[in-house]
């Protein structure tokens, strides 16, 4: 029998990320550029180039799929250091997307953009360096002439010296969970708000993350008034009779990771500390399959597990 001819690769997709500082700036020029290099979509924002907290980006970064192109007209309209870029084409090589930039030698499609890649890697390893000798230079010389190192205005408490320094700390904060939010929000999407927090920090501290209810709230809770997550998240998790409360977190388990048997499941229950249908802490892989097999009747789609 004549074997089925394969169906033709997806085409890539080139898609265009245009951003200006302020609401006076305009991308059209950008826009233009991107076009020209064949972006038939192009995603525009507004947000400085010092600031990681880019709801635009953020989002455009979770819709890349393999194969994809992220192109900027210059560096500087995407990344805000050298170390910024290097994370960002980070997470699209994770996806199998690539990166390119219209103006700069960098294209991680080919071999030569991903020397370029690489320079500036040993680039930023020594901008790191430079900084922290400088400092030291800095602090080692005001020493020297009698001086306290550090901001004058937060020793003296001066509240405007206070609030730029809580205003920066907070944007940090913004975007260090921005940075971080693949990696714990996808599951936080999967079990809220059906389950309650401590079940959700449970399934994320499984997986070899460190959380406390109280922090995971707040984070969630961040990313919801920065419109970066939905704000059912956050309501309130209905209450439950026990079996159904399991069933939905055995489920839930099942869909995150397809590929475990039952015995597997039984067995991350049991690290969760988890009790079973009679209150016991030994599950069996017939209790599993039990509530997995609910799950399906009342329309949740499961996969069988083997028992193995």
């Amino acid at each position: 029998m004549a074997k089925a001819p394969s169906p033709p690769p997806r085409p890539r997709r080139l898609i265009g990320y245009a951003r200006v500082s302020t609401e006076d700036q305009v991308t059209d020029a950008q826009a233009d550029a991107l076009r020209q290099a064949g972006c038939a979509v192009i995603h525009h924002e507004q947000g400085s180039g010092a600031s990681r907290s880019r709801p635009v980006l953020t989002k455009l970064m979770r819709e890349m799929r393999a194969g994809d192109v992220l192109v900027v007209v210059r560096l500087d309209r995407l990344a805000r250091s050298v170390s910024h870029l290097l994370e960002v084409i980070e997470t699209l090589e994770k996806r199998g997307a690539h990166f390119r930039s219209l103006r700069d030698p960098i294209d991680t499609s080919t071999p030569q953009g991903m020397f370029s890649l690489q320079v500036l890697g040993a680039v930023a390893q020594l901008e790191r360096a430079l900084i922290a000798e400088r400092t030291k230079a800095g602090i080692a010389a005001a020493r020297a002439r009698g001086r306290l190192p550090g901001n004058p205005g937060l020793r003296e408490r001066r509240p405007e010296s206070i609030q730029a320094i809580a205003a920066a700390r907070d944007s940090v904060y913004v975007g260090d969970l921005i940075a971080s939010a693949q990696s714990w929000l996808p599951v936080v999407r999967r079990l809220r708000p059906q389950h309650n927090w401590d079940d959700v920090v449970r399934v994320l501290n499984h997986k070899g993350q460190s959380w406390t209810v109280e922090r995971l709230r707040r984070s969630v809770h961040r990313l919801v008034r920065e419109g970066l997550a939905e704000p059912e998240l956050v309501q309130r998790a209905p209450r439950r009779q026990p079996e159904d409360r399991l069933m939905t977190l055995v489920a839930s388990i099942a869909i995150a990771a397809p590929d475990l048997s039952l015995r597997a499941i039984a067995a991350q229950l049991e690290a969760m500390r988890e009790r079973t249908p009679r209150g016991g802490w030994k599950w069996a892989a017939s209790s599993v399959k039990h509530l997995l097999d609910h799950a399906r009747r009342l329309g949740l789609k499961v996969h069988e597990p083997v028992d193995g």
